[in-house]
């Protein structure tokens, strides 16, 4: 699920993406609420809610780590513009802090490295393309099921022939204030808890 509010780029609507999908949809007004379903199955996918500063304060929420009560909130704001529909999502943290445990250069790419990474209650291998990626560092990884700011949904995947599961995130990649734009990963301060849910307060610009 993949949580968007970009007022001064797309004006007053909160964006709420449950999947991502290429089959044909249609779209359905309840006030202030637009629902977007696949037309076959009438499964949602996405709601848009216009105006959603005269609900809630949006910026009061992380909205990389969304939790059962702004989700409560949402459902009430669907009910008062006259949409009865409950939203079924994993509420599990999918962006947590992470420690390169291992770094080695991928045998097929002068570019890439093959990381393992300690998110608290496992270690997972992702394949890293960022120049600054080294091993001791506290990162952001974006779990299997996180879907990026850009809309893009992580997946288990293969990079050159080697398994990669999840991706360790650079600032901008996050859509954090004032990221830098240069290529590299964002670097945690050491004290962060591993396998703890990344929060936007702990970036520093």
């Amino acid at each position: 699920m993949q949580l968007i509010y970009n007022r001064k780029g797309i004006g007053d609507v909160l964006i709420l993406t449950l999947k991502q999908t290429e089959e044909k949809t249609t779209t359905t007004s309840y006030g202030s609420v637009t629902r977007i379903a696949i037309e076959k199955t009438n499964e949602p996918v996405a709601y848009n809610i216009f105006g959603i500063s005269d609900y809630l304060n949006v910026n009061g929420y992380d909205l990389l780590n969304v939790d059962e009560a702004l989700i409560r909130k949402i459902e009430t704001i669907f009910k008062e513009n006259g949409l009865d529909e409950d939203i079924h999502i994993d509420l599990s943290p999918k962006f947590v802090v992470g420690h390169v445990k291992e770094v080695k250069k991928h045998e097929d790419s002068d570019q890439l490295n093959v990381c393992q990474v300690d998110v608290g209650h496992e270690q997972i291998q992702i394949v890293c393309g960022a120049p600054n990626v080294a091993e001791g560092q506290k990162v952001v990884v974006a779990k299997v099921g996180a879907m990026m700011p850009s809309g893009m949904e992580i997946k288990d995947s293969q990079l050159r022939g080697v398994p990669s599961t999840g991706m360790i995130c650079a600032a901008r990649e996050l859509n954090l204030p004032n990221a830098p734009q240069e290529k590299g990963i964002l670097v945690l301060n050491d004290q962060e808890t591993v396998g703890e849910s990344f929060r936007v307060g702990m970036y520093e610009a």
